[in-house]
Parts: structure tokens; sequence; C-alpha cells
């Protein structure tokens, strides 16, 4: 589990450099332009490419899109979130 964590802080930090799979990369690159660039379709064939099929695909926009969602109406109500808690 820990590597797992390690894995999760990384990607967090920078995925760029993380040490993800080719499957987990793909994903993030998807994630940051439908967060960054949501005017510019992603590349659904290279998706397909690492082995996301069309259920894969709704999944991850589905979670991307509501991560999004709730992000901004947090921000836009002014919401202060708690200090995520460790056990």
């Amino acid at each position: 589990m820990a590597k797992d964590d390690d894995k999760a802080h990384a990607a967090i930090a920078d995925w760029r450099s993380a040490p993800l799979t080719e499957r987990e990369r793909a994903i993030a690159e998807l994630a940051q332009g439908l967060t960054l660039a949501v005017s510019r379709p992603p590349d659904l064939d290279a998706l397909r490419a690492v082995g996301l099929d069309d259920r894969a695909l709704l999944d991850v926009v589905q979670v991307v899109a509501y991560f999004n969602f709730v992000n901004r109406l947090v921000a836009g109500l002014g919401v202060e979130i708690e200090p995520r808690r460790r056990p």
C-alpha cells in the first residue's frame, strides 16, 4: 500500500515526472486537458490504444467532470475545505 501511496503523491506533485504506466499517463493527460483546455477534444484513439474502452472513457470523463464541477462550486461559494485528516 505504501508504494501506491508514494505513486499517488508523486502524481499529485507532478504527474509528468511520476512513475506512471502508459495508461495512467494517458488518463492524467486526459484529466488535464478536460480541466485546462476543455475546448480541445481529447485524442480518443490514443486513449483506446492504451486499453481504455468506451466504458472506461465514460468513467474517466465523468470523474474528472465531477471533480471540476465540485471544485468550481466550492470556489464560487467561497467555501473553505477542512485540511485532510490522516489517521
